[in-house]
């Protein structure tokens, strides 16, 4: 990323971070600046949340591997990856009608993971999220097997896990994301 790139991010994190400070109680934005602006990868990955969307904001910090933890903070699934199947091999087995990607791959490029349903349920505590739209989460290895996926979303103030066939796509369907730095 070039430096002036990396000053926009930076600005636009921490207004989202001042401007949301029950998603990060007894955290300094000062700290998460400095890990961010050490870390030319992981800023990269940042700015992928955010161009697509994601709105990535910090949500904690891990003491054991001293790392601040980023969620996918947009009210809606990500615009910019939302119409996605599952994983590669869903897409790879789609006869028609493919998308143009697929959440696994999306991720795996932009150097994130896709938030887990225990994650997703803790983003869930800090706001309400996707109610008008949907996000994949990590799906256990045995759904997967069978052809399944998951994907969670908040109705009527709850929070909902579905399954889906993973070759399936929406227009209101995405995913979220999570970053250590």
């Amino acid at each position: 990323m070039k430096s002036q790139q990396g000053e926009k991010l930076l600005e636009v994190l921490k207004v989202r971070f001042e401007n949301n400070q029950n998603r990060h109680k007894n955290i300094q934005w000062e700290k998460v600046q400095k890990k961010v602006e050490s870390n030319p990868k992981k800023m990269w990955s940042l700015n992928e949340m955010e161009k697509t969307g994601g709105e990535p904001d910090v949500v904690g910090y891990d003491e054991k591997t001293e790392e601040y933890i980023f969620f996918d903070c947009s009210p809606e699934s990500p615009k910019g990856r939302r119409s996605a199947c599952y994983d590669q091999q869903a897409l790879d087995e789609r006869k028609e009608n493919k998308p143009k990607n697929n959440a696994i791959s999306m991720a795996s490029d932009m150097g994130v993971e896709l938030l887990s349903e225990e994650q997703y349920r803790k983003l869930q505590k800090l706001g309400p999220f996707d109610t008008k739209t949907s996000s994949w989460v990590k799906t256990p290895v045995d759904i997967r097997k069978l052809g399944g996926a998951i994907f969670c979303d908040r109705r009527y103030d709850n929070v909902f896990v579905y399954h889906n066939g993973a070759e399936s796509y929406y227009a209101a369907r995405g995913f979220r994301c999570v970053l250590k730095v």
